[in-house]
Protein backbone atom coordinates (compact mmCIF):
# COMPACT_ATOMS: atom_id res chain seq x y z
CA UNK A 1 0.00 0.00 0.00
CA UNK A 2 1.00 3.76 -0.52
CA UNK A 3 -0.18 6.91 0.34
CA UNK A 4 0.50 10.29 -1.65
CA UNK A 5 -0.47 13.23 -0.56
CA UNK A 6 -0.62 14.54 -4.05
CA UNK A 7 -2.69 13.28 -6.87
CA UNK A 8 0.15 12.88 -9.44
CA UNK A 9 -0.93 9.58 -11.19
CA UNK A 10 -3.94 9.42 -10.14
CA UNK A 11 -7.23 9.17 -12.85
CA UNK A 12 -10.83 8.47 -12.45
CA UNK A 13 -10.25 5.04 -13.77
CA UNK A 14 -8.54 4.57 -10.30
CA UNK A 15 -11.73 5.64 -8.10
CA UNK A 16 -14.43 3.05 -8.25
CA UNK A 17 -16.42 1.55 -5.05
CA UNK A 18 -16.40 4.85 -2.82
CA UNK A 19 -19.71 6.42 -1.48
CA UNK A 20 -20.97 3.36 0.00
CA UNK A 21 -24.61 3.79 0.57
CA UNK A 22 -25.36 7.36 -1.12
CA UNK A 23 -28.33 6.91 -2.82
CA UNK A 24 -26.92 9.52 -5.71
CA UNK A 25 -23.30 8.95 -5.58
CA UNK A 26 -20.84 11.42 -7.14
CA UNK A 27 -19.68 9.48 -9.93
CA UNK A 28 -15.76 8.91 -10.56
CA UNK A 29 -14.96 12.13 -12.24
CA UNK A 30 -16.95 14.26 -9.91
CA UNK A 31 -14.62 12.38 -6.99
CA UNK A 32 -11.66 13.19 -8.69
CA UNK A 33 -13.03 16.91 -9.20
CA UNK A 34 -13.48 16.60 -5.00
CA UNK A 35 -9.98 15.44 -4.29
CA UNK A 36 -8.16 18.31 -6.66
CA UNK A 37 -10.37 21.26 -5.10
CA UNK A 38 -9.35 19.97 -1.58
CA UNK A 39 -7.12 21.74 0.01
CA UNK A 40 -5.15 18.52 1.53
CA UNK A 41 -5.68 15.32 0.35
CA UNK A 42 -4.06 11.97 1.26
CA UNK A 43 -4.96 8.72 -1.23
CA UNK A 44 -4.11 5.07 -0.35
CA UNK A 45 -3.38 3.43 -3.64
CA UNK A 46 -3.05 -0.38 -3.56
CA UNK A 47 0.01 -1.24 -5.84
CA UNK A 48 -0.93 -4.49 -7.04
CA UNK A 49 -4.37 -3.19 -8.21
CA UNK A 50 -3.48 0.35 -9.37
CA UNK A 51 -6.18 1.75 -7.59
CA UNK A 52 -7.00 3.71 -5.16
CA UNK A 53 -8.74 2.02 -2.20
CA UNK A 54 -8.88 5.08 0.66
CA UNK A 55 -8.79 8.85 0.73
CA UNK A 56 -8.94 11.61 3.42
CA UNK A 57 -9.58 15.13 2.25
CA UNK A 58 -8.96 18.94 4.07
CA UNK A 59 -10.49 22.16 3.11
CA UNK A 60 -8.20 24.82 5.38
CA UNK A 61 -7.58 28.41 5.31
CA UNK A 62 -3.77 27.94 5.76
CA UNK A 63 -3.73 29.78 8.54
CA UNK A 64 -6.22 28.53 11.74
CA UNK A 65 -8.54 26.67 10.56
CA UNK A 66 -9.22 23.01 8.83
CA UNK A 67 -12.28 20.74 8.20
CA UNK A 68 -12.02 17.15 7.04
CA UNK A 69 -15.01 16.92 5.16
CA UNK A 70 -14.49 12.84 4.34
CA UNK A 71 -12.57 9.60 5.21
CA UNK A 72 -13.62 6.75 3.15
CA UNK A 73 -11.77 3.29 2.69
CA UNK A 74 -13.30 0.42 0.34
CA UNK A 75 -15.67 -1.72 1.96
CA UNK A 76 -12.96 -5.11 1.30
CA UNK A 77 -9.98 -3.07 2.52
CA UNK A 78 -11.47 -1.94 5.62
CA UNK A 79 -10.04 -3.06 9.21
CA UNK A 80 -6.37 -3.38 7.94
CA UNK A 81 -5.15 -0.10 8.87
CA UNK A 82 -5.94 1.62 6.38
CA UNK A 83 -7.96 4.39 7.71
CA UNK A 84 -6.15 4.83 10.65
CA UNK A 85 -2.81 5.84 8.52
CA UNK A 86 -5.03 7.76 6.47
CA UNK A 87 -6.10 9.86 9.73
CA UNK A 88 -2.60 10.16 11.09
CA UNK A 89 -1.19 11.45 7.76
CA UNK A 90 -3.57 14.01 7.26
CA UNK A 91 -3.29 15.22 10.84
CA UNK A 92 0.51 15.16 10.48
CA UNK A 93 -0.56 17.47 6.81
CA UNK A 94 -2.43 19.85 9.58
CA UNK A 95 0.14 20.01 12.18
CA UNK A 96 0.55 23.38 11.91
CA UNK A 97 -2.99 24.46 11.97
CA UNK A 98 -4.73 25.85 15.30
CA UNK A 99 -8.30 24.04 15.00
CA UNK A 100 -9.28 20.95 12.81
CA UNK A 101 -12.53 19.85 12.87
CA UNK A 102 -14.54 16.83 11.38
CA UNK A 103 -18.37 15.99 11.78
CA UNK A 104 -19.52 12.28 11.65
CA UNK A 105 -21.76 9.97 13.11
CA UNK A 106 -22.32 9.27 17.20
CA UNK A 107 -20.75 5.27 16.46
CA UNK A 108 -17.89 6.93 15.08
CA UNK A 109 -16.57 9.33 17.96
CA UNK A 110 -14.68 6.17 19.50
CA UNK A 111 -12.78 6.13 16.39
CA UNK A 112 -11.88 9.69 16.12
CA UNK A 113 -11.14 10.21 20.21
CA UNK A 114 -8.01 7.66 19.24
CA UNK A 115 -6.67 10.32 17.44
CA UNK A 116 -7.35 12.98 20.15
CA UNK A 117 -10.20 14.56 18.95
CA UNK A 118 -12.72 15.24 21.17
CA UNK A 119 -17.05 15.54 20.50
CA UNK A 120 -18.50 18.84 20.32
CA UNK A 121 -21.31 19.73 19.05
CA UNK A 122 -22.12 20.25 15.43
CA UNK A 123 -24.96 21.86 13.01
CA UNK A 124 -24.95 21.31 9.06
CA UNK A 125 -27.34 21.54 6.34
CA UNK A 126 -27.83 18.77 3.94
CA UNK A 127 -28.83 19.65 0.08
CA UNK A 128 -29.42 15.89 -1.26
CA UNK A 129 -30.09 16.86 -4.80
CA UNK A 130 -26.93 18.21 -4.95
CA UNK A 131 -25.56 14.77 -3.32
CA UNK A 132 -24.39 13.39 -6.71
CA UNK A 133 -22.56 17.03 -7.10
CA UNK A 134 -24.32 17.50 -10.67
CA UNK A 135 -26.92 20.03 -10.94
CA UNK A 136 -30.53 18.71 -11.68
CA UNK A 137 -31.38 22.12 -12.66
Amino acid sequence: MIYKNSLNGVSSDMLKGFFVDWPNPPNPQTHLKLLENSSKVVVALDEKSNQVVGFITAISDGVLSAYIPFLEVLPEYKNKGIGHKLVKQMLKELDDIYMIDLCCDDDLVPYYEKFGLRKSNGMFVRNYEMQSGVSNK
